[in-house]
């Protein structure tokens, strides 16, 4: 894969980027359209300089044939002009194509990655290389088709002047080698330059995600002036390279325009002399002037080999987001009549060289409900995560029914294992849309009665469209969002449910009627519930408790409340002797005060 260096130097890898040959491949037939009418375009510019000599000596000459060559000349130019609109209009539907193809194949390898692609990345960065470095690596089919008529048009001019006279041609190929050097000098300075300007877009990018995803603490401490600062940090790196970028285009372009016009004024010399001794016509010597202009064009070669580069190194970031490998899936199913029995086998997840979950081992019987509890960064979240495989473990296993998840086929496992999260995406047209987001799409019965179980019915009649109400028009506070995604879970049966803090911005009283029909006998199927509230965790049949990443115990609620600790994590803890003697303070105090009491 290609890479690239924080300066800018190209890695080991850097002398192929695979996207950028499968982008090409994929527009092979528009690719070879546009290369065609190119050529065509640049074959009738090449024919115009030997049609206007022609013409020419015909017409100094009183040849009554001269009249038809100035028409062959008038086609030409006619020619030319609208093979270069077809050029035009062929070159921004291809680069339109291209882009869109490459985002949708990103999109959907992002999608396969999983949430990792997204912690190495961030989302910011993320966007910025779907949304801007897609579409300039999509112009490199195109570019890279214009770039073959470019050097056409160079080359065949050479051609021309070597069929006219070879010392025409050896006089210009005497002064070519300078001007191949500007153009590898751009190439080289125009990919550092490009490389180092997309990774600052990116960093804006994400620090603009960030920004406003935090909206609302950024308003709350007062901090938007610093926070702009903050965003816009990389803003003058993005200026110096952007204007590097142009520096080094205009330079190889000064230096093209100080060699190119003395090649012409060298061809052009030589071909007077030839004329003087009436080895050339005054049609050719015309035709030659325009070949010698044509030859040493590097102007169109500059741009086009500066946008075949910028695409290149655009291309090496998408590459880089492909690298990421995609989570692999088995073919099984799982056995019938499985009833969601869920094993981890000592199950260990690092996170910056940090065991976040430590051999952890658990059974989760089918049919049960099991809470999960502990203090913030004990790991809960992770470990819903890795039971319905959102990630992977770095060592250890885990199986459903009897099944390691990775062996299970994609569908299977997203039917057999059910999510719903603390703040839910609202994916969807509508909110039915949204309720029924998932494989497969529940019936409208289905998709209310999940709704009724999970007290969202009630608003959404509520709304101005009912359940059609498009998501972005319904105005939802976080608990009827969060009453949404337990909806959306509702409305499947599945193997396992996982709650991951789902039920945190509900009240106690909505909170209890949904842990109720939570804990309704089911024909089958096991519940892992991330909790914070102890009314919830006392009202599953076991409790399993996190700390540091491990399992510290296994039980009823009943059972642990008993400890200490325990009780501490649900802001409960026991009396200190400090806490007695305030309290005999206090009792003190109140019995001199009350009536009878001897206050006197």
């Amino acid at each position: 894969m290609t890479t690239l260096t924080e300066g800018g130097a190209r890695g080991p890898a850097a002398v192929s980027v695979p996207l950028l040959r499968s982008t090409v491949r994929h527009s092979g037939p528009r690719c070879t359209a546009l290369a065609l009418v190119s050529m065509a375009a640049t074959g009738a510019n090449l024919l115009l300089p030997v049609a206007l000599g022609r013409a020419l000596d015909l017409l100094l000459a009183g040849d009554p044939d001269g009249s038809a060559w100035v028409l062959r000349c008038a086609a030409l130019v006619l020619a030319a002009a609208v093979l270069d609109a077809v050029e035009t209009v062929l070159g921004g539907t291809t680069n339109a194509r291209a882009a869109a193809w490459l985002r949708h194949r990103l999109v959907r390898h992002l999608l396969a990655v999983g949430p990792r692609a997204g912690s190495r990345f961030g989302p910011g960065d993320l966007v910025a290389r779907l949304v801007g470095n897609a579409a300039q690596a999509g112009t490199a089919p195109a570019t890279g088709a214009a770039l073959v008529a470019a050097l056409a048009g160079p080359l065949g001019a050479v051609v021309a002047l070597a069929l006219i006279d070879p010392r025409l041609a050896a006089v210009f190929l005497v002064g070519a080698p300078p001007l191949a050097l500007v153009l590898r000098a751009l190439a080289r300075d125009s990919s550092d330059c490009a490389a180092r300007y997309q990774r600052a877009q990116g960093r804006i990018a994400g620090g603009l995600a960030e920004a406003v995803a935090g909206h609302r603490t950024i308003a709350a401490a007062g901090t938007a002036d610093r926070t702009i600062s903050r965003v816009l940090r990389p803003l003058p790196e993005l200026s110096r390279q952007g204007h590097r970028m142009w520096h080094v285009q205009g330079r190889a372009a000064a230096r093209a325009a100080t060699v190119a016009p003395l090649l012409q004024l060298a061809v052009v010399a030589g071909a007077g002399v030839l004329l003087t001794r009436q080895h050339l016509s005054v049609g050719e010597l015309l035709a030659a002037s325009r070949y010698a202009v044509l030859a040493a064009g590097v102007g169109v070669l500059v741009g086009q080999l500066s946008g075949l580069v910028r695409a290149r190194t655009a291309a090496r970031r998408l590459d880089e987001i492909r690298s990421e490998p995609a989570t692999e899936y088995g073919t099984r199913a799982l056995p019938p009549g499985g009833t969601g029995r869920l094993e981890l086998r000592s199950v260990t997840v690092r996170r910056g060289g940090r065991a976040v979950l430590d051999h952890v081992d658990l059974v989760v019987p089918g049919g049960a409900t099991f809470a999960v509890v502990g203090r913030s960064g004990a790991g809960k979240s992770l470990l819903a995560a890795v039971a319905g495989r959102l990630t992977d473990p770095d060592d250890g296993e885990v199986l459903l029914d009897g099944v390691p998840l990775p062996e299970l086929d994609r569908r299977e496992l997203r039917r057999a294992v059910v999510h719903a999260f603390e703040r839910p995406a609202l994916l969807g047209g509508s909110v039915e849309d949204t309720i029924a987001f998932g494989a497969g799409r529940p019936s409208p019965a289905r998709i209310r009665g999940a709704a009724r179980a999970a007290h969202a019915d009630g608003f959404v009649r509520r709304l101005p469209d009912g359940y059609a109400t498009p998501c972005a028009d319904a105005p939802l506070s976080g608990g009827e969002a969060q009453r949404l995604g337990l909806a959306r879970a509702f409305a499947r049966e599945c193997h396992l449910l996982v709650l991951d803090d789902a039920l945190s911005s509900l009240d106690t009283l909505t909170e209890h009627d949904i842990t109720d029909a939570l804990l309704r006998p089911t024909n089958g199927g096991s519940r892992l519930l991330v909790a914070h509230r102890v009314t919830t965790a006392a009202r599953a049949d076991t409790v399993v408790w996190l700390e540091k990443g491990r399992v510290r115990a296994v039980g009823p609620h009943t059972e642990l409340w008993r400890t200490t600790e325990y009780r501490e994590l649900f802001g409960t803890r026991a009396p200190t002797d400090k806490d007695r003697g305030d309290t005999a303070a206090h009792d003190d105090t109140s019995a001199q005060g009350a009536p009878g009491g001897g206050g006197r």
